[in-house]
């Protein structure tokens, strides 16, 4: 198996990597295990996790720091304990999680909850593995890590439209289908964009009787509708959108991640036993609510954080057979500090991919 190959890719030095100053630089993977795969990357999507991590906007980030955790490429190395089947030349990808403990005795590791394992829940990029060795993204040529974390792409997904679904994609498909979406429920999304965008579509490929996407602006319905949405509420087009639209949904994904949300507004659209689930993570607190808008009603609230890796293998076999294709801008992979700040700026409609340009002829 040939390791000619360079680890070279974006790096940010410091914050001012989320204005457009990343760096075409080597760097050092982790080190080399039988369970690992090499990846030959295509493809790269580009999330919003980026920019909160070469901002350090969650948390002081380790610089240098390579993003990108919506990786697609064809395996070119494949350890001897690799899980999953994957074979030299295989078509694969690999999300915003790179291990896990893996332990039996692990509660989470065992029950195929691996995305929440609180013992060694290590990141794509911007984390450390248990030997010392840091974690680097997808804004590269290759990417080299654990095996059980990898997915085999299937053949009816295009590479472009399978990066963004591996973060973007199950950070919705996972609630959605963990909290009962399907015939019978009607189901709300909150903010129409890179992560919203993928609720709406989810929603309805698994079958909800209603789905109502929500956001600030009148401008987005257009879109919403064609999409798949049954139905749309804009917060700043009508001052009594809750009142109106109360007692409607069983289930709500907030994709959101502004401190300045109206939660408690939200919460009134829930039925009775309705479910609240926050996917968008601000990098401040979440707005205060009054007790009585979930004791009233009985209703729940919760958070999740992408998905497991079966859950990854259900979606991509659902997208596969329902056909769902995601709003997706191709960009160059030499253009990602444009492409970054384009993000940012919120110009992709509905996500970025990167495109090594070298590597997908």
């Amino acid at each position: 198996m040939s390791t000619d190959y360079k680890f070279q890719g974006w790096l940010g030095h410091d914050s001012s990597a989320a204005d457009g100053n990343m760096k075409w630089e080597s760097y050092e993977p982790k080190k080399w295990d039988e369970t690992d795969v090499d990846i030959k990357i295509t493809h790269t999507g580009i999330c919003g996790s980026d920019l909160h991590t070469l901002r350090s906007g969650w948390k002081e980030t380790l610089y240098p720091c390579c993003v990108g955790h919506e990786i697609v490429g064809h395996a070119v190395k494949v350890g001897s304990k690799a899980e999953g089947n994957i074979k030299v030349g295989d078509r694969v990808g690999v999300g915003a999680q790179s291990s896990s403990c893996l332990k039996p005795d692990c509660e989470q590791c065992s029950t195929s909850t691996e995305n929440h394992c609180q013992i060694a829940n290590i990141n794509t990029y911007d984390d450390k593995y248990p030997d010392g060795s840091k974690s680097y993204g997808g804004y590269a040529d290759y990417w080299r890590g654990p095996s059980h974390f990898v997915f085999k792409i299937p053949e009816a997904i295009k590479s472009e439209d399978a990066a963004p679904m591996l973060c973007g994609g199950v950070t919705l498909y996972s609630p959605l289908k963990r909290n009962g979406c399907g015939p019978g429920k009607k189901v709300g999304i909150i903010g129409i964009g890179g992560l919203g965008h993928f609720g709406i579509l989810y929603a309805k490929a698994l079958g909800a009787d209603k789905v109502v996407a929500i956001s600030r602006k009148p401008e987005k319905k257009d879109d919403a509708l064609k999409l798949g949405a049954d139905a749309y509420i804009s917060t700043d087009a009508d001052s009594d959108w809750a009142t109106h639209n109360a007692q409607s949904l069983d289930l709500l994904i907030s994709t959101v991640s502004s401190p300045n949300m109206p939660l408690e507004s939200y919460l009134q659209l829930l039925r009775v036993h309705g479910t609240f689930i926050q996917v968008g993570a601000p990098e401040d607190r979440m707005p205060a609510f009054n007790a009585f808008a979930l004791i009233a009603k009985g209703v729940k609230m919760g958070g999740s954080a992408i998905g497991s890796p079966a859950e990854i293998r259900e979606m991509l076999e659902l997208t596969a057979k329902k056909n769902v294709k995601p709003w997706i801008n191709s960009r160059p992979l030499k253009e990602a500090n444009q492409a970054v700040v384009d993000m940012g700026a919120g110009k992709a409609r509905f996500r970025y991919v990167l495109v090594n340009e070298a590597h997908a002829k």
